[in-house]
C-alpha cells in the first residue's frame, strides 16, 4: 500500500483548512450564498452577480456584459460644472439592463393566467423601507379578493449601500421575499434619479410575467391608498376591462424642468434642453390599464431616459398620441382640510378618496383600520367617529 509521508499529509491538511477559511470569510458576494442562487463571473466587475434566485426564472435573466460608462458624456459643454449626481447620470444614462436579484415569476399565475389578476399594486420601495412594506402588507396592499376580483402586489427595488451594508440590505429583501413572495429587485443603485430605470425594468418584467393583468396602481410606499375604492372605480369604467387606455391621477401640466440647482428636481439643459414637459400624472400614485402599461413600455424603447420618472411616463404616453386624465380622488400633494379646528387625519376625510401622499407607517395602519370600522359616523357637521371597539 502506498504510504504518504507525514509531512506531506500535514501540508495537504493545512492547505485545505486555509481554503475553507478563505471561502468562509470571503465578503465579495453582495447577497448571502444560497443553494438556489446561480453566480456568474462578469468581466470588469469586482463582484459576482446572481443570475437569478429561481431555477424557473433563468430564461428571464439574460447574461450580459456590465454597462460601461459613456466617457463621451464628459465632452458635453459645461459638463465639469454640473453637480456630481448629474454627471453620474449622464455617464450611465444609456444603461437599461441590469441583473435581476429577486424575482416572483408566478406572481400573476404565469403569462397565460395573468388575465385573472384584476388589480396589480406596483409599489416603489427602497431596501431600507422595511417598516413601510410591513405595514402595507397588512393594510391597503394586502393580497385579497375584493368585490370578486384579485388584488396582487409587488414591491420594486434596487440596491443601496456598499460592501457589507449592501449585502445586509440584499439579505433583508431576500428574507422578506422568501416569506411574502412580493419583491422584484435589480442590481442598480436605488436613487431618486434612477426611478425611471426602475419603472422601465418593471415594465419589461410585466411584459414577460404579467402581460394580461387588467389594471395597475403605480405609486410610492409612503402613500395612503384606498384600494377598495380603486377596485370599485375600475370596475365601474364603461367598456374598459383593461384592454383600453387609462391613465388617471393628479394631473400636472403646463410645467417644465426646474433649473435651480438646489432643487431635488433640478434638470439642467444638458439632460432636457426644451423648457417643456408633457402632461403627466404625479408619481406618488396613479392608475393605468394593462393596455397603457404595455404602450408605455413599447414607447420607452425610443425615448432617452429622463431622471424624473413620472415626467418620463408622460413622454411615453404623449408619443403614443394618448393623454393622462385627472381624478379628484388622487391627492399626491396632500389633502386640503377645511378648518384647523378639526382633525386633519379624521377617517371621514379619507374614506371616499383614492390616494393621498404622504403618510407615516403608523398613520397608514391606523387610517386603514379606522375607515373600515362599521361604526364610523361622518356628516357635514359631525367630523368624528365612535371610538368604541
Amino acid at each position: 500500500m502506498l504510504r504518504i509521508p507525514e509531512i506531506t499529509l500535514f501540508s495537504i491538511v493545512c492547505t485545505m483548512c486555509l481554503i475553507v477559511v478563505l471561502l468562509r470569510d470571503n465578503p465579495t458576494s453582495d447577497i448571502a450564498p444560497d443553494d438556489d442562487v446561480t453566480y456568474v463571473e462578469m468581466s470588469n466587475m469586482s463582484r459576482k452577480h446572481p443570475v437569478t434566485l429561481q431555477k424557473q426564472s433563468k430564461t428571464f435573466q439574460q447574461l450580459s456584459q456590465p454597462c460601461e460608462r459613456n466617457e463621451s458624456a464628459a465632452s458635453i459643454s459645461g459638463f465639469s460644472k454640473l453637480p456630481e449626481h448629474i454627471r453620474d447620470f449622464l455617464f450611465y444614462r444609456h444603461c437599461r439592463h441590469f441583473p435581476m436579484l429577486l424575482d416572483v415569476p408566478d406572481k400573476c399565475g404565469g403569462p397565460q393566467g395573468s388575465a385573472d389578476v384584476f388589480f396589480l399594486l406596483v409599489i416603489k420601495s427602497t431596501p431600507t423601507n422595511f417598516d413601510r412594506r410591513e405595514v402595507l402588507r397588512k393594510t391597503w396592499a394586502k393580497e385579497r379578493r375584493h368585490n370578486g376580483v384579485w388584488v396582487r402586489r409587488v414591491f420594486i427595488s434596487g440596491t443601496v449601500g456598499t460592501h457589507h451594508e449592501k449585502r445586509r440590505m440584499n439579505r433583508l429583501l431576500k428574507l422578506e421575499n422568501e416569506e411574502h413572495r412580493d419583491i422584484l429587485q435589480w442590481d442598480f443603485r436605488d436613487t431618486f434619479f434612477n426611478l425611471t430605470l426602475k419603472q422601465i425594468l418593471f415594465l419589461e418584467w410585466m411584459e414577460k410575467r404579467c402581460p394580461n393583468v387588467r389594471f395597475l396602481m403605480n405609486g410610492d410606499d409612503d402613500v395612503f391608498a384606498n384600494t377598495d375604492n380603486m377596485v370599485e372605480y375600475l370596475q365601474s369604467l364603461p367598456g374598459n376591462d383593461g384592454s383600453k387606455h387609462l391613465y388617471v391621477g393628479h394631473l400636472i401640466h403646463s410645467l417644465g424642468p426646474i433649473r435651480y440647482q438646489g432643487s431635488k428636481y433640478y434638470v439642467p439643459k444638458e439632460i432636457h434642453e426644451v423648457n417643456y414637459y408633457p402632461p403627466y400624472c404625479g408619481g406618488g400614485g396613479f392608475l393605468i390599464s394593462g393596455f397603457t402599461a404595455r404602450i408605455m413600455y413599447n414607447m420607452s424603447h425610443s425615448i432617452t431616459i429622463m431622471p424624473i420618472d413620472d415626467v418620463y411616463l408622460g413622454m411615453c404616453v404623449e408619443k403614443a398620441g394618448l393623454k393622462p386624465e385627472s381624478h379628484s380622488g388622487v391627492r399626491t400633494f396632500g389633502m386640503s382640510i377645511p378648518s384647523r379646528k378639526v382633525d386633519a387625519l379624521s377617517p371621514c376625510f379619507y374614506r371616499e378618496i383614492l390616494l393621498v401622499h404622504r403618510f407615516l407607517p403608523y398613520q397608514i395602519f391606523v387610517m386603514w383600520n379606522d375607515i373600515h370600522k362599521p361604526n364610523l359616523r361622518c356628516g357635514t357637521s359631525v367630523l368624528n367617529y365612535d371610538s368604541k371597539p
